[in-house]
């Protein structure tokens, strides 16, 4: 039962202290090896890099692993104690509910009380990978609430679902923390390394297959648990469940990506927007596939009802997998 506990309490301090930017951060230690394994094996592999990215990939994430396991380790040797709390900080690194609600609501509070199109540009920038400085305001509104939806993914639900998985191939209350956390970091690692070399670009597109097809199969599941999930929200808090059913299961795979488009579509549906179209990346037009229905208007508010709907569905998806956690350890008794 303390992997509930540790769940518990790591979520709710991401949810109200979030990432201080004075406080060291495990992904910027993931950044770094990274870099360095990039360095180094593209100098030993110039001719093959999908083999040099592979190992970059490899070793950045089998390094955050190990490393995970061993502070762990002590941390319990110590204390069952100091082990559980060495697991709520590792767990709560890897969430990022209050930075991007933090983040959308800087968009907003420049659109709405400040009238700041510029200021507004320049945070959009700071989530999204499209280049913002000529976006109008419905568009810097678009690109934030798309991204808020994308993100739902990566900097909640998969994180607190790779953990509840993995905790569940141990018997041991110790074990089934550990594995809880260290799957949570290694997921982080992989999320990391996609978000640093996942681009379709010259320098990228060989060196960093490895990376994006692992983030790939990481977010299979969770991504497509997510739109289910958007959907019961959708449900209990009254939103138009029947409009976001339908994009939801006619539009979820009109993504570039095979996991984005899920929790895309669930949110552009029970909004009534419509997501995709054209973006420009490094200077190149980029033509996505449109998600949802025309008709519903980007204004700066409705960044504030998703984020309503991406904090319920943050709070559901946790509540759920308690109960599930609870269950099956119950049943390992």
């Amino acid at each position: 039962m303390a992997v509930v506990y540790v769940l518990l309490l790591a979520y709710i301090g991401d949810l109200f202290i979030g990432d201080p930017r004075w406080l060291p951060h495990p992904v910027t230690g993931i950044a770094r090896a990274a870099w360095c394994f990039e360095k180094i094996f593209r100098k030993l592999l110039p001719t093959n890099l999908y083999i040099a990215g592979g190992l970059t990939t490899l070793l950045t994430v089998a390094l955050t692993v190990v490393s995970s396991w061993v502070l762990l380790h002590f941390a319990f040797v110590l204390s069952f104690a100091s082990g559980c709390a060495a697991a709520t900080v590792l767990l709560y690194y890897c969430l990022a509910t209050k930075s991007l609600l933090q983040h959308s609501k800087a968009v907003y509070a420049a659109l709405v009380p400040q009238e700041n199109l510029e200021l507004a540009r320049n945070k959009v920038a700071m989530i999204v990978g499209r280049e913002t400085q000529h976006l109008s305001a419905e568009k810097v509104v678009k690109a934030t609430v798309e991204s808020v939806a994308e993100n739902l993914v990566d900097g909640i639900t998969a994180p607190l679902l790779w953990a509840v998985f993995l905790s569940f191939f141990s018997i041991s209350e110790q074990g089934a923390v550990m594995l809880a956390a260290v799957g949570a970091m290694g997921y982080k690692s992989i999320n990391t390394m996609d978000s640093m070399f996942g681009y379709r670009n010259e320098k990228y597109l060989q060196f960093g297959w490895a990376a994006a097809r692992l983030d790939d199969i990481a977010n299979f599941l969770p991504a497509r648990i997510s739109g289910f999930l958007i959907l019961l929200s959708a449900f209990l808090s009254g939103k138009n469940v029947k409009r976001g059913s339908h994009v939801f299961f006619r539009d979820r795979l009109n993504h570039l990506s095979p996991n984005a488009g899920h929790s895309e579509a669930a949110v552009a549906g029970i909004l009534g927007l419509q997501f995709g179209g054209p973006s420009v990346y490094h200077g190149k037009i980029v033509e996505k596939p449109y998600i949802g229905d025309r008709g519903g208007e980007f204004k700066a508010q409705v960044i504030l009802e998703t984020n309503r709907l991406i904090l319920i569905t943050s709070t559901v998806s946790l509540f759920l997998l308690l109960i599930v956690e609870t269950g099956v350890w119950s049943l390992g008794q």
